[in-house]
């Protein structure tokens, strides 16, 4: 029994020289990578837990990194890293895989550039110092992330978090001093202007708006004159239309005093209004 490993990689934001970010991070996870301890006895193979006993690392001899270099000009110019504006107007890519060993793993040229042997071997020096610079790096990274997952600290994408930022989840605790606040308070007090005074009701400067306490006065809700007079002739149109009303209340019910029981009551002249009542229809009989 083997153990079957697969190792994914998605780009999150593609900026050029792809081959290498995906090298570095596909060693990095790797190297990273616990696997479940296993013993075994005989044909019987024991798979253990984590909480039994603890992951155990892969068994990675060396790691291999790449390092690309674009071409210009028919390889009289050189640039390491290119991005991605720079690889669009390159003549031609050559990729150099090694480790910190100086052992090439593997050479990729692509484009129609031909190199000469002087152009290569200066791309395997620069590989060489790159790549130790490189391996240096993730094992620190890694040799960090061990210590402090061992000391109970912060690891992983909690590290990322940095505090005392707009972009932080959270801020340090910082200490307050309070002493002597109180005798601030009061000299602050009596350094001040006095209030202003209250006012306990609202101050109608115009009708329909309200205003508390002094400042500048609000002048939405004030009409113009020709709304003015139209909202007056409305006003006055309302009252006679209510005292008209009131009139012909009151001229109503002396007209029902004076009538007498068993004669129709007439309030108004105007038209009587048709009843039609409806009578229920007599149902036949049951037949047998």
């Amino acid at each position: 029994q083997v153990w079957q490993i697969r190792l994914d990689l998605h780009l999150l934001n593609h900026d050029g020289n792809i081959i290498d970010a995906a090298s570095m991070a596909g060693i990095a996870a790797l190297c990273h990578f616990r696997r479940p301890d296993v013993s075994v006895q005989g044909e019987e193979v024991t798979v253990y837990t984590p909480e039994e006993r603890d992951p155990v690392p892969l068994s990675i001899h060396h790691m291999p990194i790449c390092v690309s270099f674009a071409f210009f000009q028919q390889g009289t110019y050189l640039l390491v890293d290119p991005s991605e504006r720079e690889e669009s107007v390159m003549d031609g890519l050559l990729v150099i895989a090694m480790n910190k060993h100086q052992e090439i793993c593997t050479i990729q040229s692509i484009g129609g550039i031909m190199l000469v042997n002087d152009q290569v071997l200066r791309c395997s020096n620069i590989t060489a110092v790159k790549v130790a610079e490189i391996t240096e790096l993730i094992q620190k990274a890694l040799e960090n992330d061990q210590k402090v997952r061992k000391e109970g600290g912060k690891f992983g994408f909690a590290e990322l978090i940095p505090d005392q930022k707009i972009t932080a989840f959270k801020a340090g605790s910082a200490a307050v001093d309070t002493q002597g606040v109180e005798e601030q308070a009061e000299g602050i007090i009596a350094q001040a202007d006095p209030p202003a005074d209250l006012f306990a009701t609202a101050i109608l400067h115009t009708p329909g708006t309200a205003q508390i306490g002094e400042g500048i006065e609000n002048s939405w809700g004030d009409l113009e004159e020709s709304e003015k007079e139209e909202a007056a002739e409305e006003e006055g149109e309302s009252e006679a239309t209510a005292l008209d009303k009131i009139e012909t209340e009151d001229a109503d019910a002396d007209a029902v005093r004076e009538t007498k029981k068993g004669e129709p009551i007439v309030l108004s002249d105007s038209e009587e209004e048709e009843v039609v009542i409806l009578e229920p229809q007599e149902l036949p009989g049951k037949t047998r």
